[in-house]
């Protein structure tokens, strides 16, 4: 059983493959920040499952896991979360947002890659971020999740709460919901994964990114609302 959930991020680099098309379409058409940056969301989703993949198929190793650090716990859901923030907030605190976090970002992923490596006692082979010897490294990811969280699943609630009693806008509530749950799932697995259940997070990354494809293609297709 854990042999297949462990080959699970294939099928979810796969699927964002498809996801990725399609939203780099609309944006193609569209022009707009938010989409770019959910454009970009769905790329590094797809880049983290990808190690995972490579992790299932090939084994540990060491560039690949700092690889996946990078693209998964730092990166993480910020910029579909950035998305949210050009679609919904103003446009200077977006951009100054912009700037921070992508240099707290880019800061984080130069001390991941000079950090060594230390396995810790009894470790069992699997992706963590516990075997980078320089313990304060970890403290970036948290700061960087807990603003992807307020912004992607808070916006998504926000958003579905000023719909929920307009009329003729169901589907973006409805859209919104998806979108919540699906930002919701990928943090509870991240939370396991801090715990050492890596696998857990590998089945709520495919649900989430699956809630936030429907959620994505109900608000598009809304035929009474503004179109996204």
């Amino acid at each position: 059983m854990n042999e297949i959930i462990e080959h699970i991020p294939i099928i979810t680099t796969l699927f964002s493959i498809f996801f990725v098309i399609e939203i780099f379409q609309h944006y193609q058409k569209r022009k707009t920040s938010y989409l770019l940056w959910w454009t970009i969301g769905v790329l590094t989703f797809g880049l983290g499952t990808f190690a995972e993949s490579y992790h299932a198929l090939f084994g540990w190793n060491e560039i690949n896991l700092k690889y996946w650090y990078i693209v998964g716990a730092l990166l993480g859901g910020f910029p579909l979360a950035q998305g949210t923030v050009y679609l919904l907030m103003n446009r200077k605190f977006a951009n100054i947002t912009s700037i921070l976090f992508v240099a707290l970002i880019l800061v984080g992923a130069v001390c991941v890659i000079m950090s060594p490596i230390a396995f810790p006692e009894g470790f069992d082979g699997k992706l963590t971020g516990s075997v980078l010897e320089w313990k304060w490294v970890r403290l970036f990811s948290p700061l960087i999740n807990l603003y992807a969280l307020v912004f992607l699943v808070g916006g998504a609630i926000y958003s579905a709460l000023k719909y929920k009693k307009q009329i003729n806008k169901e589907a973006r509530y409805k859209g919104n919901i998806y979108i919540a749950l699906g930002g919701l799932l990928p943090g509870f697995g991240g939370a396991f994964t801090r715990a050492g259940y890596v696998n857990v997070l590998f089945v709520t990354e495919l649900l989430g990114l699956l809630l936030i494809y429907v959620g994505y293609r109900i608000i598009k297709q809304d035929k009474h609302g503004k179109s996204l």
